[in-house]
């Protein structure tokens, strides 16, 4: 099948709430994962004391185990959704999530603890599978872009605020307190969806559910050079997003020294990722997605060699620092949202099957990558730069595989 065609079961369905409703819905859908995440980056020492984790960069292991159950979990559940529809697989796993942040919660030693974080993960990859996928029932081309830049946008919000609300919620109480926010999120979130959201893939429209077709679907996901090369991609570049995350707290508190001001500055990258998210959104239709996206690839790369290049010369510099990683994350605004469309957009008739595929190799694979770089964490940024360079000329390559080693350039008018 061509990168670019379109089979004649592909599903387009009108998404039956206002579109700004659709959007927010399916940011704060999509949002519940970041804030799993962000909210627990001030809590991390706090965790640590409390399980007597004796070596600080194993901390990390409370970011990971979400990250593999979330990542690892959504192979399942496209061939899910594409079977018995969108809305029961997403309430169920917002139900899931709820639940898993109830026993988060109840916590008393850190192996029930990581295991509790996975389950929460797994619940929030239904979530996240089943988002995707109502936004490519409804949308397609560049105006799915558009949707999904918006979506991008919102979503941002919330790295932005969520450390802040971890770092509050410390001041004023344990971490424990920290998974009864996200409990109350989740279950908004579930009576919001329960109330609002329509299903929107119609029974002719659903695949059967036997080994046979969920393997050809799969097959058929991993075999479009288009998709395979913009997924892995899109991981490469999660990988360097990941890399960040993870040792975030380490490198502001440990190195730079800003203790409860960390959330600040944290917020301000954020807001640089939200801003590009906004501006692709307004720019993508006109401009297209290859244009924005293959070059904010590019800048991504070259921040990236200048940020491990002043960390061996010049040393640790919070302004110089923040200055190159906000560069950095900017251009994630511009990739991930076009990145993910391009994959999905040569799979319409299988959309949940395909959100599977990529959220699986994109959010695992970047979680691994993110996980490795780390466990090298050394009090130094290199080993930030070294993630943001190397992953970034991984994901360069990717993409001229994708586009049969040209860039910029769609090899058909309509991509």
């Amino acid at each position: 099948m061509s990168a670019r065609s379109q089979t004649s079961t592909e599903v387009h369905t009108n998404p039956g709430i206002p579109f700004l409703e659709f959007v927010i819905m399916i940011a704060a859908l999509m949002a519940l994962n970041a804030l799993a995440m962000d909210v627990m980056l001030p809590a991390l020492p706090e965790i640590g004391k409390a399980f007597q984790i004796a070596n600080e960069n194993d901390r990390q292991q409370v970011l990971i185990a979400y990250l593999i159950g979330f990542g690892g979990a959504q192979l399942f559940f496209g061939p899910i959704s594409d079977s018995l529809g969108r809305r029961g697989v997403l309430l169920g796993g917002l139900a899931l999530y709820a639940a898993a942040s109830v026993a988060c919660l109840l916590a008393d030693t850190l192996d029930f603890l990581l295991i509790s974080r996975a389950i929460q993960g797994i619940g929030c990859a239904a979530i996240r599978v089943v988002a995707v996928s109502v936004v490519r029932d409804c949308y397609t081309g560049r105006q799915m872009g558009k949707v999904m830049s918006l979506v991008m946008m919102i979503f941002m919000a919330v790295p932005i605020i969520a450390p802040s609300i971890g770092q509050v919620i410390l001041l004023m109480a344990g971490w424990h307190w920290i998974f009864s926010m996200l409990l109350a999120a989740g279950v908004i979130m579930l009576v919001w969806c329960m109330i609002r959201l329509p299903e929107t893939l119609p029974e002719e429209y659903r695949k059967s559910f036997d080994v046979g077709t969920i393997g050809r679907a799969y097959l058929q996901a991993l075999s479009n050079r288009a998709s395979l090369g913009y997924m892995l991609a899109v991981t490469f570049v999660f990988g360097g997003l990941f890399s960040f995350i993870t040792m975030s707290q380490q490198i502001f508190v440990e190195i730079f020294g800003l203790g409860v001001w960390f959330p600040v500055v944290f917020a301000g990258i954020a807001i640089c990722m939200s801003i590009s998210s906004f501006v692709n959104s307004r720019l993508v239709e006109a401009i297209g997605m290859r244009y924005l996206s293959h070059a904010a690839t590019l800048i991504y790369c070259l921040t990236g060699l200048a940020l491990l290049i002043t960390s061996l010369t010049l040393g640790e510099h919070l302004v110089l620092f923040t200055i190159l990683v906000t560069i950095t994350m900017g251009c994630f605004g511009f990739v991930g949202a076009n990145f993910n469309t391009m994959a999905m957009e040569p799979l319409g008739d299988i959309a949940g099957t395909a959100s599977s595929v990529i959220g699986f190799c994109t959010t695992l694979g970047g979680a691994c990558l993110g996980y490795i770089v780390g466990q090298y964490f050394d009090g130094t940024t290199i080993p930030l730069g070294f993630a943001f360079f190397g992953y970034g000329v991984c994901a360069i390559f990717c993409v001229l595989f994708a586009e049969q080693g040209r860039m910029f350039k769609a090899l058909h008018k309509a991509a």
